[in-house]
């Protein structure tokens, strides 16, 4: 009897696992979002003509569909993060043939954008491996590096204060200065290699990944763009229009004190680069 219990203790569970999935399927399917399926974990980069957009709020944006990824806890190596707060990242990419970006977008209802004792970033990263075999989805692994774009709150923060003070710089007539230190950014995202756990290295030449953020009513939304051709072969993701390849995500929170591999990932899933045809 004992044991018919615990069968019907499980069974309960599971239908009520899976209704939540049929459940949150038909609402997604309702707002003409698309999801992840076991037949298609293909993120697509459509091409476009003209400039791709390199802000989030560009209009050229709502004509592609975003694929909505769930995201789970790194509990691969110590300290695991079983409990993330992000929970699903949506995904949008366009290129032109000549330029290739990425809008990534994810709720928190709190923003992150400065580093001081104790606090932490918001952020979030692309991973693609260098070469064509896959390496290990968080921090590739020796002899299978993976090429890692790490966009940084804080980072956009400088990039944005920076843009302002010279704007109030050319306005003033006479004010007593502010002074204040912010560093200076070739870009708010980080180019990194990485090739296993703590062997995270930042490359000497920043700026050829750029990055541009917003932050309004709990919801992040991220651009982040490079030139399709490649200038370094050996430390640089190869991306090419026809091209199909990996790509992994991971998103940090920094007000669940979440940062290095405390955070939600997305592991591999194929990305494909349309072909330039007819442009």
């Amino acid at each position: 009897m004992a044991r018919l219990k615990r069968w019907m203790v499980r069974s309960h569970s599971i239908i009520s696992l899976l209704s939540g999935f049929l459940l949150s399927a038909l609402v997604l399917g309702w707002l003409g979002i698309p999801i992840v399926s076991s037949e298609g974990m293909f993120i697509r980069s459509h091409l476009v003509s003209g400039d791709i957009p390199a802000v989030p709020e560009d209009p050229a944006w709502d004509k592609i569909p975003p694929l909505m990824l769930p995201l789970s806890g790194q509990v691969i190596t110590r300290p695991v993060w079983p409990e993330p707060s992000a929970r699903a990242l949506g995904v949008r990419s366009v290129h032109n043939g000549t330029d290739i970006a990425f809008l990534l977008e994810w709720q928190d209802n709190t923003k992150n954008d400065r580093l001081t004792p104790g606090t932490f970033r918001d952020g979030v990263a692309i991973g693609l491996p260098l070469g064509d075999a896959p390496a290990f989805f968080c921090m590739g692994q020796l002899d299978h590096y993976i090429n890692i774009w790490h966009w940084k709150a804080d980072w956009q923060s400088d990039i944005d204060r920076r843009a302002a003070r010279a704007a109030e710089r050319k306005g003033e007539s006479g004010e007593v200065r502010r002074f204040e230190v912010i560093p200076r950014r070739a870009s708010s995202v980080e180019d990194l290699v990485g090739g296993g756990f703590s062997t995270l290295t930042s490359k000497q030449s920043q700026g050829r990944v750029q990055g541009k953020a917003t932050w309004k009513d709990g919801l992040w939304r991220v651009v982040i763009r490079r030139p399709l051709a490649s200038t370094d072969q050996e430390n640089e993701a190869r991306l090419e229009p026809g091209r199909i390849q990996t790509i992994a995500f991971a998103v940090w929170n920094g007000e669940n004190k979440e940062r290095n591999g405390q955070k939600a990932v997305a592991p591999w899933f194929q990305l494909s680069i349309d072909p330039v045809v007819g442009l």
